[in-house]
């Protein structure tokens, strides 16, 4: 198994009947994106918050491989991560990190899933079909270097991507030069090739809180509703957000609802 990045920021405050966060970010980026915002807002809410890096990200290994890792690669280092936590936690991801955790949740159970801006159980064709018409320029670019940082290796790809127009320039230039490399393998793979087996989740019953950004051009409010009934769980659509939603000028808007949600369930009563 690989070594992989793992950012733990403990609780400020000591909370009985809680779980730990372990937040799974999307395509392009790594641990960072959570470490920015979320991780120092949640730990300070009292929550035990972990970020990894999946493999070929961040500072995890894998990099020398990354071209062809799968999907498959990338739950197990969910599972390799979740296994060392002291008990099962609240898994909060991303986009990708949403694909991957539908797929990690056919064969473990978790307390609860929060997934914001998720790839859909249907799969990232839309968006493959989206790139194409909005930029064809960079994606024959990436598929035929069979390497998907085109489509996003500038600040204007960048904040076309993931970011409100809104988004300051100065932030822009940080996480743009944060953005990486992706799989080219995770394309087949969530397009067709290994898409979530629904039912096999649906019957685990796991609380389940899906949230889209409204302005996100990545995935449509559609695609968010259609995550959110194929798993019977409760929806949020936040206005005046793009893909990037923990990294937005209104990212606290996203965290907030989350706490709320997590609140609901994890209270000290």
């Amino acid at each position: 198994m690989p070594d992989l990045e793992l950012i733990h920021r403990p609780a400020a405050q000591g909370r009985e009947n809680r779980p730990p966060l372990l937040f799974v970010h999307g395509a392009w980026h790594g641990a960072w994106c959570w470490d920015e915002h979320f991780l120092p807002y949640f730990a300070g809410k009292g929550w035990d918050c972990y970020a990894l890096s999946l493999r070929g990200h961040g500072k995890s290994e894998g990099g020398d491989k990354l071209r062809w890792t799968s999907i498959a690669a990338y739950v197990d280092d969910v599972h390799q991560v979740v296994a060392t936590l002291p008990e099962p936690p609240v898994i909060i991801a991303h986009s990708m990190g949403g694909f991957i955790t539908q797929k990690y949740l056919e064969n473990h159970a978790l307390p609860g899933v929060v997934l914001l801006a998720s790839i859909p159980p249907s799969g990232s064709g839309k968006f493959v079909f989206k790139t194409l018409w909005r930029m064809p320029i960079p994606f024959f670019k990436a598929v035929f270097k069979l390497s998907l940082i085109e489509v996003v290796k500038t600040p204007e790809l960048a904040r076309q991507a993931f970011f409100s127009p809104d988004t300051p320039q100065a932030d822009i230039d940080i996480y743009s030069a944060l953005v990486q490399n992706e799989s080219f393998r995770i394309l087949p793979d969530t397009f067709l090739l290994a898409l979530p087996r629904r039912k096999k989740i649906r019957d685990k019953n796991i609380p389940m809180l899906v949230i889209g950004a409204a302005d996100d051009r990545v995935f449509t409010i559609n695609e968010v509703i259609a995550t959110a009934r194929a798993y019977d769980a409760q929806i949020d659509i936040l206005p005046n957000l793009a893909h990037d939603i923990m990294l937005e000028p209104r990212w606290e808007m996203v965290a907030q609802r989350i706490e709320d949600w997590l609140e609901e369930r994890f209270n000290d009563g």
